[in-house]
């Protein structure tokens, strides 16, 4: 059921995407991207971390990806995650499933650090984090606005492993992924 997203995904993703978009404050862009902005920006975060979707008869029910989090070099072993369901699959444990999966290639790339960046209006996110091990590390209230309303983030960080890291993360092609 989880596997790696590939390029000819994009289209489902993102209309597992876009009612986030359009309907809530659970991310603050404003925009549905095109299909072509988005394989632009499904292609730039696979050449250095993991996208995984959840697949169930053909239909992809939920993704989640992993990121670099930062541009700076001494930030380097520090992942951002996202994952997003399709309304009928939550509560089924997929999402704790898919970000489970991404920590597991993130920690076999040598990362150290993941962070979950969750916006106030998503309570249910906040939940989440903490029951899969995160905790809250910074808040930023009313940082973002969206449909009239000013909103926050709340930062998220889970530690994957201890110690000072030998050599930086290596790109997901090289990382043990037969566990999946």
């Amino acid at each position: 059921m989880i596997r790696h997203a590939v390029l000819a995904d994009v289209p489902q993703i993102l209309d597992i995407y876009a009612p986030y978009i359009l309907n809530t404050a659970i991310t603050f862009e404003y925009d549905v991207p095109t299909v072509s902005e988005f394989e632009a920006r499904f292609l730039s975060i696979t050449k250095e971390g993991p996208w995984l979707v959840w697949e169930e008869n053909g239909r992809i029910l939920g993704y989640a990806y992993g990121e670099k989090a930062f541009v700076r070099a001494a930030y380097q072993w520090a992942a951002d995650l996202a994952v997003y369901l399709r309304p009928e699959a939550q509560g089924k444990g997929i999402g704790k499933a898919l970000y489970t999966a991404v920590e597991d290639i993130l920690r076999q790339q040598g990362y150290c650090l993941c962070y979950g960046v969750v916006t106030s209006a998503n309570e249910k996110s906040c939940a989440f984090h903490e029951a899969m091990g995160y905790v809250k590390r910074a808040e930023f209230p009313d940082c973002g606005m969206k449909f009239g309303k000013w909103y926050g983030t709340i930062w998220y960080e889970k530690r994957l492993r201890d110690g000072i890291p030998t050599h930086a993360p290596c790109p997901p092609e090289d990382a043990d992924l037969h566990s999946l």
